[in-house]
C-alpha cells in the first residue's frame, strides 16, 4: 500500500458510508491490521479492521472476535509505548 493519504470508505451497519483516513497497517499472526482515523468526525480514536486481500483489491472487514481484537490492540499499544 502506497505511504500517501488514503482514504477508505466502508458501510456501518445501519447502511451509513463512514470514510476513514488509512493511518497504519500491522501484522500480526501472518494477518494484516488497519490502524483508521475517522475522517468526518472530531474523534482521534483509532478503528481496528482486518485487511483480506480478493485478488487485486483489498476488503476491510470488522474484528468479530474479542481474542482477536484484544491480541491486536494490545501489539498495537506496545507499539506506542516503544515511540
Amino acid at each position: 500500500m502506497a505511504e500517501e493519504d488514503q482514504i477508505i470508505e466502508t458501510v456501518d451497519e445501519n447502511g451509513n458510508v463512514v470514510k476513514f483516513e488509512l493511518f497504519d497497517v500491522v501484522e500480526v499472526d501472518e494477518k494484516e491490521y488497519a490502524l483508521l482515523l475517522p475522517v468526518d468526525e472530531e474523534s482521534d480514536e483509532v478503528v481496528l479492521m482486518r485487511i483480506t486481500n480478493d485478488g487485486d483489491e483489498y476488503l476491510f472487514e470488522t474484528i468479530e472476535d474479542d481474542e482477536e481484537f484484544d491480541k491486536v490492540a494490545k501489539y498495537v499499544e506496545s507499539l506506542e509505548e516503544e515511540e
